[in-house]
């Protein structure tokens, strides 16, 4: 990733203070760093509720993106999303926008920190694929009580996460990588972030490679959290244990994170602006501060970062804390924490010690989409789904009948996902959604569109349907999942 070097040799971020208690925490960050002696300089942009108050529906200003093109690298506060205007996150808008597919959040018990697991050192990192998966938030209503929320995976997006992963962790010196996926539900789509990761994980031998089912991943993390090193995961399972990982060492106001891109990184807080504390000289800059120490490091100023980490360990561990640590009566104001960690430059711990970093090499991937092609493929069938009230005994062999003399024979109906038809006695509730599961009569042939849209019109005829799936075959693998009880 390229950088832009200022006239006077300094690598040019921009930096966008955010809403809420996202100015006060950037402006910390901002003295800390120069007073650090970074070889940074700030190129200041707006985003957020101050952007979509002037009718951007983004959030995002045209010069903040033309700010962020020239740069490659962003320090960001928090950013709101306002109820009753605007369209999209802006947070989202810029991850999406610059594809900042691996989202990094560590977590490291901080001194003077209290939380039931004081003393354990926890030390740990979540790699969370960030574009992909529910979150890409295509939803639709298929009947009037039924709503769907598509899952995309793709092996391009598993394969970037995956090798960011590892790559993170060789930076660390770290010496695990966890793989947590739900793949033993969703075979097809977690199940290929389990397969890409069992792939690629040979290619680097000296890293431990191990798969784990994600809710025995948050079950571990409560009960034995020191175990894990990185932890890589899809999107909304990161989402979420990650915050799982923050309440281990403290909470939110203890967690970085960086949007990791081939061409831009951004650097963030993981917690929310928090609009009724701005102003008021009593929040906690850790997070954004780390977050821009996780910046330093990938600009290659490395002993500026190591400076910084270490003044904060010494702050903290001489009682200098904010009030979600310690409460009002006992706590230190945003600036005043600024001023001792800036007092502190240049000071070490006996008893806390900054990891040694090298610089991480992002992987290289290819521009074309299509990244896996199979030799053979054919169309097996099709999965047509139908609204109706009807119970599936009276679904079926009107089915059956409307399919007679088609190239297609109904194979079987679920009820969101359990089989209902032919009756394997399940005790299912049905709602007004199946899915009506057609194969080609000719087990040897390729279905033509002509032939399943055939069956669709004749079904449309008599039922309402709401969208079709082909069932795929990618050289002699079924490319579909089965229903509860399909044989």
């Amino acid at each position: 990733m390229a950088f832009h070097i200022t006239a006077d040799g300094k690598k040019l971020v921009t930096l966008i203070p955010g809403d809420g208690i996202g100015p006060e925490c950037v402006e910390a960050t901002r003295r800390i760093i120069e007073a650090a002696g970074a070889a940074v300089a700030w190129e200041e942009r707006a985003a957020g509720a101050s952007v979509f108050q002037q009718g951007v529906p983004s959030g995002v200003l045209p010069e903040t993106i033309e700010s962020i093109t020239k740069t490659r690298v962003v320090l960001k506060g928090p950013l709101e999303t306002p109820v009753g205007f605007g369209e999209k996150s802006a947070n989202v808008t810029l991850r999406k926008l610059f594809e900042t597919y691996g989202n990094i959040r560590p977590v490291r018990e901080m001194p003077g920190v209290p939380t039931p697991f004081t003393g354990r050192r926890l030390d740990m990192v979540v790699v969370r694929e960030n574009v992909e998966d529910l979150y890409a938030g295509i939803e639709h209503m298929q009947t009037p009580g039924v709503a769907q929320c598509l899952k995309l995976i793709s092996r391009k997006g598993c394969e970037k996460i995956v090798r960011l992963a590892f790559e993170f962790a060789r930076s660390e010196g770290r010496t695990k990588v966890h793989c947590a996926t739900k793949s033993n539900i969703m075979k097809q789509t977690e199940g290929m972030l389990k397969r890409t990761f069992e792939a690629i994980a040979p290619e680097y031998p000296d890293i431990e490679a191990n798969h784990i089912i994600i809710d025995n991943c948050a079950h571990q993390l409560v009960k034995r959290p020191e175990q894990f090193d990185v932890i890589v995961t899809t999107n909304m399972n990161g989402d979420i244990i990650s915050d799982l990982t923050s309440g281990l060492i403290g909470g939110l106001g203890f967690a970085p994170s960086a949007n990791i891109g081939s061409e831009v990184a951004i650097f963030e807080a993981v917690h929310g602006s928090a609009p009724k504390y701005a102003g008021k000289d009593v929040i906690n800059p850790t997070a954004v501060l780390m977050s821009g120490v996780m910046m330093l490091r990938h600009l290659g100023e490395f002993e500026a970062a190591a400076k910084i980490e270490n003044a904060l360990l010494v702050t903290l561990e001489q009682g200098i804390l904010t009030r979600d640590v310690v409460g009002d009566a006992k706590a230190v104001g945003t600036r005043a924490f600024t001023d001792a960690i800036i007092g502190n430059l240049g000071r070490q711990s006996e008893n806390w010690r900054v990891r040694e970093y090298k610089p991480m090499v992002l992987p290289d991937f290819p521009k074309a989409p299509d990244v896996v092609k199979a030799e053979v493929r054919r169309t097996i069938g099709a999965d047509i789904f139908v609204e109706t009230g009807q119970l599936p005994e009276q679904l079926g062999p009107a089915l059956e009948a409307i399919a007679e003399g088609s190239a297609l024979k109904l194979k079987m109906i679920s009820n969101r996902g359990t089989k209902v038809y032919p009756s394997v006695g399940a005790m299912t509730d049905c709602v007004d959604h199946y899915r009506c599961r057609f194969m080609a009569r000719d087990a040897a042939g390729d279905l033509t569109d002509a032939q399943i849209l055939d069956l669709v019109q004749r079904i449309g005829s008599q039922y309402r349907w709401m969208h079709i799936e082909k069932l795929p075959e990618f050289d002699g693998e079924a490319g579909y999942t089965k229903a509860q009880g399909e044989d």
